[in-house]
């Protein structure tokens, strides 16, 4: 993107006819909505009142279960520093927790089988407690699934993934996720409890246009699952981040594409997939990732469009379904068909790779004919004539290529040498790759029939 794009007049008209519909017939006390690319709030708008003035893009709404995406980060960031893995059992962290052979990736994508709410009253309408009253309500009944069967979305495993972050820092959660995640991303003004000219939140009833206040507790332990509260503004650098911004250094590319990928499919929220701490929508046109949130008195929804490096932020303060969410949506379906991205300028290396440049060009899988491709993403692997298993290669901090995507995701491709160091074929998992359909007295598990290719059967 350029730092100079702007949105079409007629685009942002038909932008704010979206947002002022949902408001309409939502039945919204209040809606904002913004809409981003690199971070940077291209439109946004407003409709109702909150303390008798139109909302902008810094007015405070409550974000709900947006908040795990931001859990998330902090846990991925002590996985990075390498103090824990995605494979620890959580009990070797927290003790006293009683299904402590569930692995921290397990709660992170929702596959632990832990129950969905936290065990005492409705945790979202009352105060919430510390972690050693909240040790004392868990039970090995709030086990519901074995582990890694099903998707099973839980705001029990987000509270006990907060508490794992305040253990390991040292300090409570929320400090942790202002100075380590927020603070470098400029977001000020999303915090803990609402601050000046935060909207209100209501319930608004269902037969009648009359509204009701809805309760705004401390949900102690339950924070880190829906606790906080942000702005349009704010929000759009989140989406920055989770579209690739690496300027504030809070996360790397290579955590946040294993954020995004899905491990698990919400059957019954429509075949959704979910990543760690994401949901990715597959659509014709590209997956859509993000998360929506609701509080009593408030909705929410946050999603980017990679393909499109746009994000759409979407708040309001009722308590009724996901339509944020499908606002969101169609925000994000006004920019494609309206205002696509262009797309990143092409130019070529920055610098030459000679061991890399040995590596392309033709190649051939058996007689399945292959290329690779030297670009600034990689080493792309493509199939040539038909569907097959293509994907992306990249160095590791070790020096070897490893696969980024599909079939040979987290596989090595290793070159072939002769005795005078000339590269003659690829392995990849054992896979052999060579410069001629099977080409005779290439390195090919098996052999190559002596006779070679023939006219006849």
């Amino acid at each position: 993107m350029t730092g100079d794009e702007t949105i079409g007049s007629a685009t942002a008209r038909r932008l704010t006819a979206e947002l002022a519909r949902l408001q309409r017939e939502g039945r919204y006390p209040s809606l904002v909505a913004g809409v981003t690319r690199g971070g940077r709030l291209l439109w946004s708008g407003g409709r109702g009142t909150v303390d008798g003035a139109v909302p902008g893009s810094g007015t405070q709404y409550r974000i709900g279960s947006i908040t795990k995406t931001m859990t998330a980060v902090a846990v991925l960031r002590l996985r990075d520093e390498k103090l824990l893995t995605l494979d620890d059992p959580i009990g070797d962290h927290l003790p006293e927790v009683p299904f402590g052979e569930r692995t921290i990736g397990q709660l992170l994508a929702h596959e632990a089988g832990l129950r969905a709410e936290l065990p005492g009253e409705w945790w979202e309408r009352v105060a919430g407690v510390a972690w050693a009253e909240f040790v004392d309500r868990l039970r090995r009944e709030d086990v519901l699934f074995s582990a890694g069967r099903q998707f099973h979305y839980s705001n029990l495993g987000y509270a006990v993934l907060g508490e794992l972050v305040a253990r390991l820092r040292g300090r409570p959660w929320w400090d942790v996720l202002r100075e380590e995640v927020l603070d470098p991303l400029g977001m000020s003004r999303t915090t803990y409890h609402p601050g000046p000219g935060a909207a209100a939140g209501w319930a608004v009833h269902p037969w009648a246009d009359l509204v009701l206040p809805e309760p705004a507790h401390d949900t102690g332990v339950g924070a880190p699952a829906g606790q906080l509260w942000s702005t349009v503004e704010d929000l759009g650098r989140w989406a920055g981040l989770l579209l690739g911004d690496q300027a504030s250094g809070v996360v790397d590319a290579r955590t946040l594409s294993e954020m995004i990928r899905p491990t698990g499919v919400d059957v019954g929220g429509g075949r959704r997939g979910f990543g760690l701490g994401l949901f990715n929508f597959g659509r014709p046109d590209g997956a859509v990732v993000g998360h929506g949130g609701s509080m009593p008195g408030f909705v929410a929804a946050l999603f980017v469009e990679p393909a499109q490096q746009t994000g759409v932020v979407v708040l309001g303060n009722a308590t009724t379904g996901d339509s944020t969410g499908t606002l969101a949506m169609t925000l994000l379906d006004v920019m494609r068909e309206h205002e696509p991205w262009a797309g990143p300028v092409w130019a070529p290396l920055s610098q030459v790779d000679e061991e890399a440049l040995a590596l392309v060009g033709p190649w051939y899988w058996g007689s399945s004919a292959m290329a690779v491709r030297l670009s600034s993403a990689g080493l792309e692997l493509v199939v040539l004539g038909r569907s097959g298993r293509s994907g992306l290669f990249r160095r590791d901090d070790d020096g070897f290529w490893v696969g980024q995507d599909g079939y040979h995701e987290g596989e090595r491709l290793r070159p072939v040498r002769d005795a005078e160091g000339r590269v003659t074929a690829l392995d990849i998992g054992t896979f052999v790759f060579t410069r001629e359909p099977y080409e005779a007295g290439g390195p090919i598990p098996g052999g190559v029939d002596p006779g070679g290719w023939r006219n006849g059967l």
